[in-house]
């Protein structure tokens, strides 16, 4: 069970997360989890360029050290980065310790002010943890799930749960992963041509 829009009382609920940015135009913020991997992140980064629209890509830190040449492919195209963690680890699963250790393990990597835990599950312990290590972290998540990651939902609807749901100044969580693949294939070049003939830009977080 997940939830296509953040419900206003969860931003409420965790104010030190950043769940949309401030409307400034038509603009819309695609973001990607769990790349860099070959086959599906240069899927993306093709779709983009397409648009010349930039991105931000949550990195896991395994995946930069498994495929460095893609990652710095994203980076070369001018798109944002972020810590996802170097194992993808459930914050409220892991103990803290652990949990900031991956934490700076991926940023040895990567580099980034900017996070996004993976599952969107992080315990206020946790975030402490990390903005004490890294001062002037900003964890980032969302407004609008795209679903993709879901194997059961139809090409189809995923494309539905973004098109209906977005407006200006979303942040849209995608995955540049093989679980999304079949989804993100259909799904992101039909809602980037949509989105661009009623006027959107696409720009990366700000950092």
């Amino acid at each position: 069970m997940y939830l296509v829009k953040t419900p206003w009382l969860l931003k409420k609920l965790y104010p030190q997360l950043i769940w949309d940015v401030n409307k400034a135009g038509r603009c819309i913020y695609l973001t990607f989890d769990d790349g860099p991997i070959p086959i599906v992140t240069p899927f993306v980064l093709n779709i983009l360029r397409q648009y010349n629209a930039k991105a931000t890509f949550f990195c896991i830190g395994d995946n930069v050290r498994k495929h460095p040449e893609i990652f710095e492919q994203v980076k070369a195209d001018g798109h944002a980065i972020g810590n996802h963690t170097y194992n993808h680890l459930k914050g409220w699963k892991t103990e803290d310790k652990i949990y900031l250790d991956n934490f700076l393990l991926a940023d040895e990597l990567i580099g980034s002010n900017l996070f996004r835990p993976p599952y969107g599950r992080i315990k206020s312990s946790q975030v402490k943890l990390l903005k004490d290590a890294k001062p002037g972290l900003q964890i980032m998540m969302w407004n609008i799930l795209s679903g993709d990651f879901d194997i059961n939902l139809k090409p189809e609807k995923c494309l539905d749960n973004v098109l209906k749901n977005t407006t200006d100044g979303d942040i849209v969580l995608f995955h540049d992963s093989l679980k999304a693949l079949d989804r993100l294939e259909y799904a992101l070049p039909k809602a980037m041509e949509i989105w661009s003939k009623e006027g959107y830009a696409f720009n990366a977080l700000p950092v």
